[in-house]
């Protein structure tokens, strides 16, 4: 699986996984999400991107990237017919605050900031801010290996079911975190978001 987080109610998941997937691999980058949702235009699918085991939100992934696979993109979604009605094409980064869904996502951004919202109170606290150190345990069972993170209690473990959202948080001066290079990207138009529009025949 290419893309961490998909929602495409109303779509044909399948088919259109088909031919995301193979772009992406293409330009040898990985989905963080892929959305279906509406804005003032209309329909939008929104896609976010990230090089493979980049330790910074958005490295590596420019404007002419995100233009290069947008129009890739936009030709073999054409070509599947899979979307029926008007929609727009956005390709992007995650940006600084990028949505934590996996395992390997919380092993990837150790020694960043975060911000986890748990299902369930921990001592009172559904919201538990820190810095992410990693993973411990290395059972096959997802429910085996706890995420640690650092907060002012102390260090903290929780398994993935626990946790209800999570995104990395920009901090200043926290070891990097501030580095331009990892700001959102977006292929550009007007200085803005670019769009890949298809109309339905």
């Amino acid at each position: 699986m290419n893309v961490a987080h998909e929602q495409l109610q109303g779509l044909d998941r399948d088919r259109i996984l088909a031919v995301v997937e193979p772009v992406l691999r293409a330009h040898r980058v990985e989905g963080v999400e892929l959305l279906w949702r509406t804005d003032r235009a209309g329909w939008v699918l929104e896609l976010t991107i990230e090089r493979p085991e980049s330790q910074l939100p958005g490295a590596g992934i420019s404007v002419d990237l995100c233009t290069e696979i947008s129009r890739d993109l936009s030709r073999a979604l054409d070509v599947a017919d899979v979307i029926e009605p008007s929609y727009s094409l956005m390709v992007g980064s995650p940006g600084l605050d990028r949505a934590l869904y996996r395992l390997n996502d919380y092993r990837r951004f150790a020694g960043q900031h975060a911000k986890l919202k748990l299902k369930d109170p921990e001592d009172g606290q559904r919201v538990i801010r820190g810095v992410l150190n990693g993973l411990e345990g290395d059972g096959a069972d997802p429910e085996d290996q706890k995420i640690l993170i650092d907060t002012d209690r102390g260090l903290l473990s929780f398994s993935l079911s626990e946790i209800d959202s999570a995104r990395l948080e920009f901090v200043w001066n926290a070891g990097g975190r501030g580095d331009r290079d990892s700001r959102s990207r977006r292929a550009s138009s007007r200085g803005k978001q670019s769009r890949s529009s298809r109309r339905s025949r």
